[in-house]
């Protein structure tokens, strides 16, 4: 790739390496320089512009960031769409992230153009989670850099994947001494309960039994009998050693110990065995407490059916002192702290005020396929505001789950009041514009502020159309407009503008 400041004649084509804003027009970072573009350059006086050419042997960013993507993602991972080089990773479903470290330092390591960025492994995800990213860092890179990445990504099975929870049915053991508290017993329990349970299992068999080697054996044998996936034991004192009481029981009912110790604090004394097929977990002390400690981390692995291995436990040093975990800062959610970033949540406005909304096309009105579109491109939730003709708007409005919202003054400012407090943007259609679904999730997948790209708008032979997709810290701004024509918006924040460039006749210029 060729980088470096050239003429301004000679710049039709060139990559455009840092945005300006001319008198006639704002450039954004990546764009590929038209000769118009070209003109507008040489008109506000500039003589030399900065950016770069591809060679015959590179790749552009977004195609090498799709290529390493699809590399990457394996089982319960969806691909974004590729934008100034990056391509993210999100969870399609609940479950355990599992990465390969290794290669994951092996991939990075190959050059400095391309940084593959994840959550840490055998973290829980959730829906839409975000879990990685690819950035190119140049407009370009070679060829063979991306085909080892990719090879790297692809060896031994995908890099990145989300491992489902079973349903795992889990028998309990509780030992006891003379003298002890019931309610602690009943703690222990619960806590015990809600951890399988927060793992999409359930604690089917629950036993007590006093704690000596004999009668626990017996225990051990009554709970395997009657069929379950994992056996945890608390027991009424900690185990300090392979023949201490809970470890010499499990091995006379027929059990082996895989694993005594971890290095993760509080989490030390977990004790790790089978029984046949079955794990048999023997609880460090700490977990009697809801806090997070290394069962959490055990557990997590064999409820996805990974398995845990003695090595596996021995390599959970790093980020092992638990107890040192800041706590939350003063004034935030803690159900927010250390949680990754999630996909962005993206409604659908419609504006359908006028009577065109009503107009047939194609069988059906143009409300109707515009509500059709949102809907299959993934928007939630839809709103649809209407006017003076609000019945008969909404008799022509397809089975579905759409907020509905009368309005005699500002159509848009009543729609964007309408939202949820946790939208990050809105897609705002004038019914009447019916665009295709194809559109509309192009407009979802280019949007991304951290990137610049806070209102996505499509853009046909250099003309601006319909419709907009508008991030949420600027409702405000088009809640204030005397109408609902966002032109204001998009001159006064140029450079948040990202042009999505299509070639189809399905959509309506912007007025």
């Amino acid at each position: 790739m060729k980088f470096g400041e050239v003429r301004v004649d000679e710049a039709e084509g060139l990559i455009l390496a840092h945005s300006l804003r001319l008198p006639s027009a704002m450039l954004k970072k990546g764009r590929v320089l038209s000769a118009d573009d070209v003109r507008a350059l040489k008109e506000s006086g500039l003589n030399f512009v900065t950016g770069a050419r591809l060679e015959a042997d590179d790749v552009g960013e977004n195609d090498a960031a799709r290529l390493l993507a699809g590399a990457l993602a394996g089982e319960g991972v969806t691909v974004s769409a590729a934008f100034s080089g990056r391509c993210t990773l999100f969870a399609a479903g609940r479950g355990l992230v599992a990465i390969d470290r290794d290669r994951l330092d092996r991939l990075n390591l190959v050059d400095e153009a391309v940084a593959v960025a994840t959550v840490p492994p055998f973290d829980v995800a959730t829906p839409r989670q975000m879990l990685a990213t690819i950035k190119i860092i140049p407009f370009g890179v070679d060829r063979r850099v991306i085909d080892t990445c990719a090879a790297l990504a692809a060896m031994g099975g995908p890099l990145v994947s989300v491992r489902p929870f079973r349903p795992l049915a889990a028998a309990l053991i509780l030992t006891t001494l003379p003298g002890q508290r019931t309610e602690l017993l009943e703690a222990a329990a619960a806590v015990t309960r809600a951890r399988v349970a927060a793992l999409d299992g359930a604690v089917t068999v629950e036993l007590r039994c006093p704690h000596e080697i004999g009668q626990l054996e017996r225990s051990i044998l009554r709970a395997l009998s009657g069929g379950c996936d994992l056996l945890l034991i608390v027991g009424a004192t900690a185990t300090l050693d392979r023949r201490d009481v809970v470890p010499a029981a499990l091995q006379r009912a027929g059990g082996i110990i895989e694993h005594f110790g971890m290095p993760v604090d509080p989490g030390n004394l977990l004790l790790l065995g089978r029984v046949g097929t079955v794990p048999v977990v023997n609880l460090p002390g700490c977990a009697r407490a809801p806090k997070p400690n290394g069962l959490d981390w055990v557990l997590r692995r064999l409820a996805t059916g990974m398995g845990v291995k003695s090595q596996d436990i021995m390599r959970m040093g790093a980020g092992g002192l638990l107890k040192e975990m800041p706590s939350p800062a003063r004034g935030h959610d803690p159900a927010e702290f250390g949680r990754a970033p999630r996909e962005a949540r993206i409604a659908g406005l419609i504006l359908a005020c006028g009577p065109a909304a009503v107009v047939e096309h194609e069988g059906k009105p143009l409300v109707a396929h515009a509500v059709g579109a949102v809907l299959a491109a993934g928007l939630e939730p839809v709103v649809v505001v209407t006017g003076l003709d609000a019945d008969e708007v909404e008799e022509m409005l397809p089975a579905c789950e759409v907020l509905l919202v009368r309005c005699t003054g500002r159509p848009l400012a009543a729609g964007l009041a309408a939202l949820p407090d946790d939208i990050d943007a809105a897609v705002i259609i004038p019914a009447e514009a019916a665009p295709p679904v194809a559109l509309v999730h192009r407009l979802r997948t280019a949007f991304d502020p951290a990137e610049g790209r806070a209102i996505c708008v499509p853009v046909r032979r250099g003309r601006r159309l319909q419709p907009v997709l508008l991030g949420r810290d600027l409702f405000d701004a088009a809640t204030a407009l005397p109408d609902s024509v966002l032109e204001p918006i998009l001159a006064d924040h140029a450079e948040l503008v990202f042009e999505v460039v299509v070639e189809d006749e399905g959509t309506v210029a912007s007025s």
